[in-house]
Formats: C-alpha cells, sequence, structure tokens
C-alpha cells in the first residue's frame, strides 16, 4: 500500500498525527516543525526514530520531501501557513480553524484553486460516532427534510489554560473573540446537512471571574442563531469560560429527532445516540454508532474521532475521492458563522448575511477585509476581544500562570 509521507508542524496538538502515522498502513511521518526548541527535543527523544527529521523553520521544513503538511500549530497561523505549503506542492491537513479574517479565508480559498493541492479540514466533531450516526441517518432520508439544529461545545479551559497559553498576554487564546472557536458545535450541523448558513444573529456572553483568572480577554461563551439555505434554523453554543462541559448536538427533521447523549458525553462516550422517529409517544431508541474504525478510534483522541478525519483526509489525498473529508468551501463556511457571528454581536445583535466565498464575486467584496482581534493580521481594522470593550488584566495574572507553567515544564524535563 502507497503510504502519504507527512510532515507536523507543531508538537502539542501534532502529537495525534504523529501516533495515527505510527500504527497507520497509509501514512508515514517523515518531517517535524515547531519553534519552540525544548517540546522539539523532548519529541525526539520520545519518539526515537532516525528516519524523522526535525526543523525549527519552517521553510526548511517545506523542502522536504514530503507529500502533506498536517497543521497544527497557533489556529492564527493556519491559513498564511497552508497558502505557503499549497504553493510549494505540499497538500494540506489543518486543525482548527482554517482562518482569522476574511482576507485569509479568500487567499485561502484561491491558493486551493491555483494549485489544485488538496485542502482537508481536521474538523474532528465532524468524526465523533454520534455525529457520524446523525449524519448516515439523514442523508438516508430517514429524518426527512431538515428543519432545527443545535450544537454545544462549552470547556472551562481554566484547568489547561496555562498549558496552553504560558502566561503570555498576547497569545492568541488571550485576545480571541468569544466567537473565534466556532466550528466544533456549528461544524458538526453543517456537515450532517449539508446546508449553507445564510445569516447569523450573535450573541456574545460576560466577563466572568473565570476569564479574568485565565487572563482571557471575551465573553465567557457566544450564542449563534443561523438561518440555513433552505430557512432552517440553527442554535450555536460554544465558549471556553464556562462551569461545566458540555459537548452534545440535536438535529430535527420533518420525520423526527436524533440527538446524542449529553451526560454520557460528558464522561467520554461521544457515540450514543437517541433516535425519535415518527411516533411521538413511544420512548427514543439508544444505541452506539460502530463503523470500520471504531475499534481503531478507541487507542485515540476526541472519542476516536481523531484517526477517523486523519484516515479519511489521507485516503483522500491518496486517490479515494469518496473518502469523506471537510474540503476549504465547508471548512470557511463553518467559520463564517462566529466570524459573521461576531460582526453581528458588535453591531449590538442584528442579523447578518454570511457570504458565500465560491463566488468570485463575493470574494472581491472581502478580499482585503482583515477585521479581526489579532493586531498583527488586522492591521488598522483590529477589533476589540470583547463586545462589551475589550477588558484591562493585570499583569500579575500573567506572572502567576507564567510561573505555574515553568513549574510543570521543569518537572517536565527532570523526567525526561
Amino acid at each position: 500500500m502507497k503510504k502519504l509521507r507527512i510532515g507536523v508542524v507543531g508538537v502539542g496538538r501534532g502529537k495525534s498525527m504523529m501516533h495515527y502515522c505510527e500504527q497507520a498502513e497509509n501514512a508515514e511521518l517523515v518531517a517535524i516543525c515547531d519553534k519552540w526548541e525544548a517540546g522539539l527535543e523532548r519529541t525526539k527523544r520520545e519518539l526515537n526514530d532516525d528516519r524523522i527529521s526535525y526543523f525549527t523553520d519552517y521553510d526548511s521544513f517545506l523542502a522536504h520531501d514530503m507529500d502533506c503538511v498536517m497543521l497544527a500549530n497557533y489556529a492564527n497561523q493556519h491559513a498564511p501557513f497552508a497558502i505557503k505549503a499549497m504553493e510549494s506542492g505540499k497538500h494540506v491537513i489543518s486543525e482548527v480553524l482554517p482562518a482569522q479574517n476574511m482576507a485569509e479565508a479568500v487567499k485561502l480559498i484561491e491558493t486551493v484553486e491555483k494549485t489544485g493541492m488538496t485542502y482537508c479540514y481536521a474538523e474532528n466533531y465532524c468524526y465523533m460516532g454520534a455525529p457520524r450516526e446523525m449524519r448516515k441517518l439523514y442523508r438516508s432520508g430517514r429524518l426527512g427534510t431538515f428543519e432545527y439544529g443545535e450544537g454545544e461545545y462549552l470547556h472551562n479551559c481554566e484547568p489547561i489554560w496555562e498549558d496552553i497559553t504560558y502566561g503570555e498576554r498576547d497569545h492568541w487564546r488571550n485576545g480571541m473573540s468569544a466567537f473565534f472557536y466556532c466550528t466544533h458545535s456549528v461544524g458538526p450541523l453543517l456537515h450532517i446537512t449539508g446546508l449553507r448558513p445564510k445569516t447569523v444573529t450573535g450573541f456574545e456572553g460576560i466577563y466572568n471571574e473565570r476569564m479574568a483568572r485565565m487572563g482571557a480577554r471575551a465573553g465567557h461563551m457566544a450564542l449563534e442563531i443561523v438561518r440555513l439555505e433552505n430557512g432552517a434554523l440553527i442554535k450555536s453554543i460554544h465558549g471556553v469560560g464556562p462551569s461545566r462541559n458540555s459537548v452534545w448536538y440535536s438535529i430535527y427533521g420533518s420525520k423526527g429527532r436524533i440527538e446524542s447523549a449529553r451526560e454520557d458525553a460528558m464522561a467520554g462516550d461521544n457515540n450514543h445516540v437517541y433516535e425519535h422517529l415518527d411516533d411521538t409517544v413511544s420512548a427514543p431508541a439508544s444505541y452506539e454508532h460502530v463503523d470500520e474504525l471504531t475499534e481503531q478510534g478507541k487507542k485515540s483522541g476526541h472519542g476516536g474521532s481523531d484517526i477517523k478525519c486523519l484516515y479519511y483526509a489521507v485516503e483522500n489525498i491518496l486517490g479515494d475521492k469518496n473518502s469523506e473529508i471537510i474540503d476549504v468551501y465547508e471548512a470557511v463556511d463553518m467559520w463564517m458563522v462566529g466570524q459573521f457571528g461576531y460582526f453581528s454581536a458588535l453591531a449590538g445583535g442584528v442579523p447578518v448575511d454570511i457570504p458565500d466565498l465560491r463566488s468570485k464575486e463575493e470574494r472581491d467584496r472581502f478580499r482585503n477585509d482583515t477585521r479581526c482581534t489579532d493586531p498583527k493580521a488586522a492591521g488598522d481594522m483590529l477589533l476589540p476581544s470583547y463586545s462589551k470593550g475589550t477588558p484591562k488584566v493585570d499583569e500579575a495574572v500573567y506572572n502567576g500562570i507564567r510561573r505555574r507553567w515553568e513549574e510543570k515544564e521543569a518537572k517536565a524535563e527532570e523526567k525526561a
């Protein structure tokens, strides 16, 4: 079997792809890149494989002999890194998110079209067991016409914030809006139905004490009400500052309803679904999604979804165009729900149209639109990170977080 030669960017989240390549029959890990030298050296010791090359410079990494780049670096770097990879003749598998402003999204789409390289969006929540079962049922026609859906991705990130922001005031996570990280909640619903978002109305949560302790300068959650192209509605809720976690999806069709398990999902069961069709009196059927990768997926993260989205992406790049991927157009559709949801919130919660960037005319409207909360990317179009005004955070907060992270790192180095 032909193996896809893969290079991974990012030794943190990128470990999922590294572990996939170790056991996969269709992929081979040949290079790893990260500017974090200590983390790169630690990864080199852990893998202990002389066939893998290591880089701290992205341009040198791209010159290495490989077929595909897996982007698991910072989310605000994904679009420029993906564009450069495809321009160098490499396929791309990108972690969330695809872009941070509309100008990047337009250039990303046009680079895919110009180069002919394959772009796969690794929105792993679309590949969890429950959303996959919901997609299968909906696409079979058993649910009828899609009428309404809800998606939740609520994650109390305070316990892990020091591990993913390092006490850096200017870390992208501390400056992102509550709407930015939207595709875990809305993505599966769009992927299930195959429908485009047409309008969105956005609402931002409060700036609570948890967000203040984290040094994150945005509301604790965001909510979007989305009108799809068939007129149906979606409610999407997501955030990093709630008191409890929740991963949950529900879709209503003209013939019934199916939803994932809410409390079970909190305990790690992302395969269970409840199906309630036709007879509204009887109890819903309850069962688990099973497919050809279920057993293998038990060894990977995020309820087995990591290995599934990577397997199908690799198969698609190797030539199986029926292999289920999320292409660049669908990826950008998912992301724009949050982007335009924030535009709506900034305007007081008015409905906002979402463009279709498959249209070149629509692209021209947004080609120079750099609006986002990242000063380096936004230029003179910088947006506040919170719709009610960017909160001020004392430097002592970041110093404390940095100290805790450094203590953890010192212990990790001792063990290594």
